[in-house]
Order: C-alpha cells, then sequence, then structure tokens
C-alpha cells in the first residue's frame, strides 16, 4: 500500500561519546518529540545527521519538506562577531551542514521550518546576526520555560495560530538584525522576536521556541500541508 504522507527532513545532533546499554559510541541523535510532531501532523519523517555540505542540495532534492531542529548555540563568526563568553562552545560541523541545507531549500523552495537554533540559523543564512545573550527565555538546565508569544496580524504565523498563546522555551539567543527578506511574525511580551518568515509564495517559517514539547500540532501542519500541496503541484 502506497504511503502518500509528505516525507519531512530533520536535522540531527551530532555528539561524541553516547551512551546507552553496553555501548558507548558517538551518535546521530534526535529527541523523539520532533519524529513524533512529524508524523502526528500527517508527515513521514527521516533524520538528516551530518554530511558534507556539497551534499545539501542533492539531500533536500529528495524530501517534501526540511525541519532545521534546536541545539547548541550558532558560532558568531558565520554572522560576523566575535564571541560572548556566555556563548556555547561551537558546534561547526552540524553549522556546516545546517547552513548547507537551509540555502538548498531555498534554492529549491522546499517548504522549511526552523526551531530555535533552526530558526537563528536561517536568520544567519540570510544575513542576519544574532543577540548571543538575552535573560529570561530558558528555565533550569534541562527544563523549558514557558511564556506567551503575540502573532504580527497579516503573517503566515498569525493564520496558523491566531491568538495569544503560550509556547515552551529555552534560549538565551535572539534575532538580532533580520536577514534578507524576513519579516517578524511573532514578539514575546519582552519584544523580543520569536517567529520570523519569507513573504508567500515560498512557505519559510521560524520559530524561537519548542513545538515538539507542546500538544499544539498548527505550526507542524502548516508545514506538512505545505510539503503535500508541492507534491500535488
Amino acid at each position: 500500500m502506497a504511503d502518500d504522507r509528505p516525507l519531512i527532513g530533520i536535522s540531527t545532533y551530532a555528539e561524541p561519546g553516547v551512551r546507552w546499554g553496553a555501548w558507548q559510541l558517538d551518535a546521530a541523535l534526535l529527541p523523539a518529540g520532533y519524529p513524533r510532531l512529524v508524523q502526528r501532523a500527517g508527515g513521514l519523517a527521516v533524520m538528516l545527521p551530518p554530511d558534507a555540505p556539497e551534499r545539501a542540495a542533492a539531500t533536500v532534492a529528495r524530501v517534501d519538506g526540511l525541519v532545521v531542529a534546536g541545539g547548541p548555540d550558532v558560532e558568531p563568526v558565520h554572522y560576523g562577531a566575535e564571541p560572548d563568553p556566555r556563548t556555547g562552545p561551537p558546534a561547526r560541523v552540524r553549522d556546516a551542514w545546517e547552513l548547507a541545507l537551509i540555502r538548498a531549500a531555498l534554492d529549491l523552495r522546499i517548504p522549511l521550518l526552523g526551531i530555535c537554533r533552526g530558526m537563528q540559523l536561517l536568520n544567519v543564512a540570510l544575513g542576519g546576526t544574532l543577540v548571543q545573550h538575552i535573560d529570561g527565555h530558558a528555565g533550569a538546565p534541562g527544563v523549558f520555560g514557558s511564556h506567551p508569544v503575540t502573532p504580527v496580524p497579516g503573517t503566515r504565523y498569525a493564520g496558523l495560530v491566531p491568538e495569544v498563546s503560550p509556547v515552551p522555551a529555552f534560549h538565551h539567543q535572539a534575532v538580532a538584525r533580520l536577514g534578507r527578506g524576513l519579516i517578524p511574525s511573532a514578539h514575546a511580551a519582552d519584544g523580543t522576536v520569536e517567529a520570523v518568515e519569507l513573504p508567500a509564495p515560498d512557505w519559510v517559517l521560524g520559530v524561537q521556541w519548542h513545538p515538539e514539547m507542546a500538544e499544539d500540532l498548527r505550526v507542524m501542519q502548516g508545514l506538512t500541508r505545505a510539503a503535500a500541496h508541492r507534491i500535488a503541484a
């Protein structure tokens, strides 16, 4: 029986020496909330572990939609800044791979959702910059905080989630200067940009929070619908 669900690629962590059972090995891994959210939203999830950046275009061409997952801080060299002492250690393999994935998705007009770090990378890929530290947007270590976000009327995000809504968040960096063509589509109460997007017709959205840690499917359903429409077209 054919499976007509859109194939959604999700970038992964690359972690050294992960221990499970009797093993301690380097691992490409992903919190289960990401594929579960894709599946609940009507997509077929596939992991895209780091690879050579020159293979990103061929990789993206084989999926119907792309999710760039959360994770460590983006190395400031990518937006022309010196590292703040509070910026985390670089994840250079992930940075190179995921920036290449984003640029390939934009070139091929593949529906794209950036989550937390993924939103920041989307902004950087389009020439934007980041604030390297803000307070009040992360819970205790290993615990997601929650705060309300307000959609910007008329944006794609507002079309998906029109009301002010609480979101699970864990980040200490944020968008500073917006990348080329990006518009803000949601804000936190303190004015922090919490979502960005490119205007239609392309479906490109970044959210600073973690929808995979909530029950609300609407953002991911927007991605899977856009991927399904691309297949039909």
